[in-house]
């Protein structure tokens, strides 16, 4: 992308001509094998392919559609991602946060990011949701880097002190109490990551480990956007238990909690802005 900037503003102009609405409140991008939960945060009003919206690639990760929803959620209008796309798909960091800056173009001021996750801390079980409350990124890239934003936007030097806004997170457990919360690394990919490097996250603070997000997540903080972050531990990390690591297992794991955590996300998204 020359500018991706204005490739977003173009994708969110394209956005409010097909769906009819000159904006959006809450965005909310799913996870590995999370699109089932989009049924439960309720029936969509149009359903948008992202090609014709431009600058999304094709998803190439089971588990992840290439579409955009527009559904109510109390007072809210929202758009529901169905899939991302992953800097191990050969992306630049530009294309991975496109989603995000579409949405805050067509007015987003809240982000909603999910995601699968390995579990590191001990406790931590697969298909239990988790609120991120901070994350390490480790995949050496990040979206505002490069030349500066173009006149009308904030500076690249983003403040990440509270990249995860504590603020809806306390709605989140307003609307259930039992959600824990955990540090996210996020690593590059695709392959797994070895037991020795999970002990390194272990002890440099990492709850929960996976392949997306961080990204996501500066891109939205830098045009002033506030984050949720949710995490589905889909797994046991690397070296934690006996069982190899699959994608297969990983995508079958979110598919069996979408109706859990998409009527999760029902309750809180009502709540938030």
């Amino acid at each position: 992308m020359t500018d991706p900037y204005a490739a977003a503003a173009a994708s969110a102009e394209q956005l409010a001509s097909l769906t009819g609405l000159d904006s959006h409140d809450i965005a909310v991008v799913l996870g590995s094998g999370w699109a089932p939960a989009a049924d439960a945060i309720g029936t969509p009003d149009v359903v948008v392919p992202l090609a014709e919206l431009g600058g999304f690639p094709e998803p190439t990760v089971p588990g992840h559609v290439p579409a955009v929803r527009s559904v109510r959620a109390g007072s809210h209008r929202v758009l529901v991602f169905l899939g991302r796309t992953h800097l191990y798909e050969g992306h630049q960091a530009a294309t991975i946060v496109h989603g995000v800056r579409t949405a805050v173009a067509a007015g987003c001021r809240v982000v909603v990011l999910t995601n699968a996750a390995g579990g590191i801390r001990a406790g931590l079980r697969p298909g239990q949701p988790v609120l991120i409350s901070d994350h390490i990124n480790l995949t050496g890239q990040s979206p505002v880097a490069g030349p500066p934003p173009p006149g009308g936007y904030p500076s690249r030097f983003t403040d990440m002190s509270e990249a995860y806004s504590a603020k809806l997170r306390a709605v989140a457990r307003a609307a259930d109490p039992s959600l824990e919360e955990g540090v996210y690394a996020a690593l590059t990919g695709p392959h797994y990551e070895t037991p020795a490097e999970i002990r390194m996250l272990r002890a440099a603070g990492a709850d929960l480990v996976g392949m997306s997000t961080a990204l996501e997540t500066i891109a939205a903080r830098h045009l002033g956007a506030e984050v949720l972050g949710l995490s589905l531990v889909t797994n046991l990390a690397a070296g934690l238990s006996d069982q190899p690591l699959d994608h297969g297992e990983v995508v079958a794991a979110g598919q069996q909690a979408a109706l859990r955590m998409g009527t999760l996300l029902a309750e809180i998204l009502p709540r938030l802005a």
